[in-house]
């Protein structure tokens, strides 16, 4: 169990260098908790390497990953407008700021979740469990991607730190919106034209949907800030929160 632990650790934490969920725990790690980031990705990556090792060990299948890379990808495009839109918890209110953590948690994981699925690391567990033993692969390949993962979110936050805060929101959603370009393009290659249209229709929705979000919550932001002060003027292009 050792030495599969040791490889399986080495194997996936080499894997995870420069992968799309390492900077994507640096995204999350510029904008939220560091500790609520790693706690969602541990919890993810403990579930998607369980799959992993069952698929491997134990059925030596594989699992088909064109949707579900589809449906991560569009997820990224709605945290890519979520972060332009900005949050509206007051994280220094305590009763508030137990919705943030939970919310933040469930969208980190559910993003690692879909990111996984069909990866080259979820790849290399499911090979790995197929002449292994299975608890060592499932622990060191845990182990190997979240160490990977909390170097990414290390360094996010030492970059955080130097950044001015309206950056850190416009980079994050940048590279949101790579990360969907790329796994719904991943996702689309070799699928039928009823896949594609359903993909683009979605796609449309989402975008659509997103800047009608986020200009409606600036007008209702500036009309408050105005309602707020009446002697300050409305200004229609000030940066979201």
């Amino acid at each position: 169990m050792l030495a599969a632990l040791a490889l399986s650790f080495a194997v996936i934490f080499v894997a995870e260098l420069g992968d799309k969920s390492q900077l994507m725990a640096m995204t999350f790690a510029l904008r939220y908790r560091w500790w609520v980031v790693l706690t969602a990705i541990l919890t993810a990556t403990t579930l998607v390497h369980a799959a992993s090792v069952f698929f491997g060990h134990f059925l030596g299948l594989s699992i088909p990953t064109a949707l579900l890379s589809i449906v991560g990808g569009l997820s990224m495009l709605v945290f890519g407008f979520w972060t332009l839109r900005g949050d509206e918890l007051d994280d220094d209110e305590a009763s508030r700021a137990g919705r943030v953590g939970r919310s933040v948690f469930l969208a980190v994981m559910s993003s690692f979740l879909l990111a996984e699925l069909g990866d080259k690391t979820m790849l290399a567990t499911i090979t790995l469990a197929a002449d292994h033993d299975w608890l060592g692969v499932w622990i060191g390949s845990t182990i190997g991607m979240v160490a990977a993962d909390a170097l990414a979110i290390a360094v996010g936050r030492l970059l955080g730190r130097h950044l001015p805060e309206r950056s850190i929101a416009l980079g994050a959603a940048v590279l949101f919106f790579v990360f969907a370009t790329w796994l719904v393009v991943d996702g689309l290659i070799g699928a039928s034209a009823v896949v594609l249209a359903s993909a683009i229709a979605a796609t449309v929705v989402i975008v659509v949907g997103g800047v009608w979000w986020i200009l409606a919550t600036r007008r209702r932001r500036a009309a408050e800030a105005a309602a707020a002060d009446p002697g300050l003027p409305i200004d229609r292009s000030a940066s979201v929160r």
